[in-house]
């Protein structure tokens, strides 16, 4: 692993974090493109299978058998079913959210990754962190508003696929201790690929024309590379560096949505936003000074 002690390594980290984020924008935004017109269950397999076969291609002749060698497989067939689970959720839900809608909920998980840190990491919370968790919480129901004519009940598999990021990432970083970046980012896309075979293949819909494809295809690219480019990120910052960049997402996600969908959000949605993001980032600053 590299040094992260440095000021030029800390910004090579936070570029390519940066790229990180922009290509799964781009995921997301080529996702909710796709759903209109192709099943989400095919949408899915194929973003994991164009990635698998990506991945392999890059990286077994350079790592050899080494890329699937691991003595902590269960975790990663754990790892590669809440895939399967956080991606479905996530393309189903945009088929009827907006992109900035679905990355403001997501925002949630690093709260609730501080919420878990207590009981599972033995971790003190003091009244300034509960209050930033309960705050970033009530910036997640500006954003649902439930019971409003703006609130859809895909809102809510947002907010389970959030829980199940948080629980995700945290598993991610107890295997980083054990298993190269490559083998954490490449075995869960691979389970998910053979999870998913059967049922897609069984229910297989062509998608209707070349655009389409190609789109498939360049998801296999973003999520791969999305992927690849976030282990490569903290090879060279610190996790409490990067952190604060999840957010510039956000506004990726609001101009793509714009240019390619003509979605503008409103002003709940930017409000709620900015609440999350607030009480994100504090949780972000009280950890760093308690390192």
């Amino acid at each position: 692993m590299l040094h992260a002690d440095s000021a030029r390594n800390r910004l090579t980290g936070i570029g390519l974090i940066s790229l990180t984020y922009l290509c799964f924008t781009l995921l997301d935004g080529s996702a909710k493109w796709l759903v209109q017109s192709v099943p989400v269950l095919m949408v899915v397999w194929l973003r994991f299978l164009t990635q698998t076969i990506l991945a392999s291609a890059l990286l077994f002749p350079i790592r050899g058998m080494a890329l699937v060698r691991t003595r902590h497989l269960r975790w990663h067939l754990a790892r590669g079913l809440m895939f399967v689970a956080m991606t479905g959720m996530n393309f189903w839900a945009l088929q009827y959210l907006q992109l900035t809608v679905t990355a403001s909920i997501f925002f949630l998980a690093p709260i609730l990754v501080a919420l878990a840190s207590a009981p599972l990491l033995g971790e003190k919370l003091d009244a300034r962190r509960w209050a930033a968790i309960l705050i970033g919480f009530g910036g997640v129901l500006v954003i649902v508003r439930p019971g409003s004519e703006s609130f859809h009940p895909a809102m809510l598999l947002s907010m389970v696929n959030a829980v199940l990021y948080a629980v995700f990432n945290m598993m991610t970083r107890k295997l980083a201790a054990y298993d190269p970046p490559e083998t954490i980012q490449f075995l869960p896309a691979v389970v998910a690929c053979v999870v998913l075979a059967p049922f897609a293949l069984s229910t297989w819909q062509s998608p209707p024309g070349w655009f389409e494809w190609l789109l498939l295809c360049l998801m296999g690219v973003f999520g791969g590379t999305g992927h690849y480019l976030l282990a490569m990120a903290h090879r060279y910052a610190p996790a409490s560096t990067l952190a604060p960049f999840l957010y510039q997402q956000i506004l990726y996600m609001a101009l793509f949505g714009y240019l390619v969908f003509g979605s503008v959000p409103d002003k709940e949605v930017w409000i709620g936003a900015a609440i999350v993001i607030a009480s994100g980032l504090y949780l972000f600053s009280r950890e760093r000074r308690g390192r």
